[in-house]
């Protein structure tokens, strides 16, 4: 059996299909854009977030963030301190364990046999 593309399907509405789920009453909505004229930019006019010390956190909210929603530097440096110290934490745990302790061993004798050998390198150059 053979279909004419040029036919619509047999369940094809009539009107298009809007790919997204329509707002419910009471959603906020998006304002209109209005075109920009030749030149402008094409980005409606948008305050700039207030940075700096004058701004305080918004009540309620993470003392880490400004009312604006972005990270206050000593948030920043807290957070990098934490994780650097749960690194060091974890390696000093790992080193401190049964296996780690094996490592340790293992890569103690190759620096070993590699100094050794190193050594037999060089006397047999000097000899040569």
């Amino acid at each position: 059996m053979t279909t004419d593309p040029s036919s619509p399907a047999p369940d094809a509405p009539d009107a298009p299909v809007p790919d997204v789920t329509p707002a419910e009453p009471g959603s906020p909505s998006v304002p209109d854009v209005t075109p920009a004229e030749p030149g402008s930019p094409s980005v409606p006019d948008v305050p700039p977030s207030p940075v700096g010390p004058d701004v305080t956190p918004a009540e309620g909210k993470d003392p880490g963030y400004t009312s604006a929603g972005v990270p206050t530097f000593d948030a920043v440096r807290e957070k990098i301190e934490r994780r650097a110290g749960t690194a060091t934490g974890a390696e000093e745990l790992a080193r401190e364990s049964a296996a780690g302790r094996t490592l340790e061993e293992q890569f103690d004798e190759r620096r070993q046999a590699a100094a050794d050998r190193l050594r037999e390198i060089r006397r047999s150059l000097a000899e040569g």
